[in-house]
C-alpha cells in the first residue's frame, strides 16, 4: 500500500515557544489516522507546515509522493482540510460560503454539497453569523468534502457537535475512504481515536511519542500527559 503523506525528521521552531521536534510518520492510502494530543502539542503546527503555511527549519514532507514545497498547488488540489478554527464572513450565507469554496476550486460541487448538508442537518439559508459554533463546524466539514478529495485532513472536527452529527460525520468520512480516499484526524478525544481510526499517533510537548495501532487504552494515553491539562 503506498503512502499519502511521509514526514520525515521535521522540526519547526517558534523560539521560547513550543514548535515541532524531529517529527516522522506515515500515513498509508486508505487509512484513517488518528493524530491525537492535548491542545498546544504539535498537532496544528504539524498539519499546517504539511499544507505549506508555515515554513519548517528542517526535515521533508511528502504528500502523494510529491514534495509540498515544490509540488504544493498540485498537492493543495486533492486536499480537503478542515481547520480548528471556524471562521467565514459573517454577512454571508451558508449557501454563499460553500459555493465559494468550490468556486475557488474552479469545480461544480453542487451536487454533493447538497447530500453533505442533507446528512448533516444544515441550513443553508442562514447567514454565517447566525449559526452556532457545532454548525459553523458543519460549514467547515461540507467545504472540505464537497468535492471528493483524495485526502481529508481535519483538525479538532467534531468540538461543538452533537453526537449524532458526530456519528453521521463519522459515516461520511468511512463512505469516502472506502471509496479510495484517506483521512488524518487531529483531535484531544481518545474515543474517538480508538473507535473511528484504524491507526494513531500520540503528540507531547512537539514530539512524536507513540505510533500504535488505535486502541490506545486510557492509562498509557494519560501516563503520557500526566503533567498536562486534557
Amino acid at each position: 500500500m503506498a503512502n499519502v503523506i511521509e514526514i520525515d525528521h521535521l522540526t519547526k521552531s517558534y523560539g521560547k515557544n513550543r514548535g515541532i521536534i524531529d517529527v516522522s510518520l506515515k500515513v498509508e492510502e486508505g487509512d484513517i489516522f488518528g493524530f491525537i494530543g492535548p491542545n498546544g502539542a504539535g498537532k496544528s503546527t504539524t498539519i499546517r507546515s504539511m499544507l505549506g503555511f508555515l515554513k519548517t527549519d528542517s526535515g521533508t514532507i511528502k504528500i502523494f509522493g510529491k514534495s509540498s514545497i515544490r509540488e504544493r498547488e498540485e498537492i493543495l488540489g486533492n486536499i480537503g482540510y478542515m481547520p480548528s478554527e471556524a471562521w467565514f464572513y459573517n454577512s454571508m450565507k451558508v449557501s454563499e460560503v460553500i459555493k465559494y469554496a468550490a468556486d475557488v476550486r474552479g469545480i461544480d460541487c453542487s451536487a454533493e454539497a447538497e447530500k453533505i448538508c442533507h446528512i448533516l442537518k444544515l441550513d443553508t439559508g442562514k447567514k454565517i453569523k447566525e449559526l452556532s459554533l457545532g454548525n459553523r463546524k458543519k460549514v467547515s466539514i461540507v467545504c472540505a468534502m464537497q468535492h471528493r478529495p483524495k485526502l481529508f485532513i481535519f483538525d479538532e472536527p467534531t468540538s461543538g457537535l452533537d453526537p449524532l452529527i458526530q456519528k453521521r460525520f463519522f459515516s461520511l468520512i468511512d463512505e469516502y475512504v472506502k471509496d479510495g480516499a484517506t483521512c488524518l484526524l487531529s483531535t484531544h478525544v481518545l474515543s474517538e481515536v480508538n473507535k473511528y481510526c484504524r491507526h494513531g499517533a500520540i503528540m507531547r510537548e512537539g514530539r512524536l511519542m507513540l505510533l500504535d495501532s488505535p486502541n490506545i487504552d486510557d492509562e498509557t494515553f494519560l501516563g503520557f500527559y500526566e503533567d498536562e491539562e486534557l
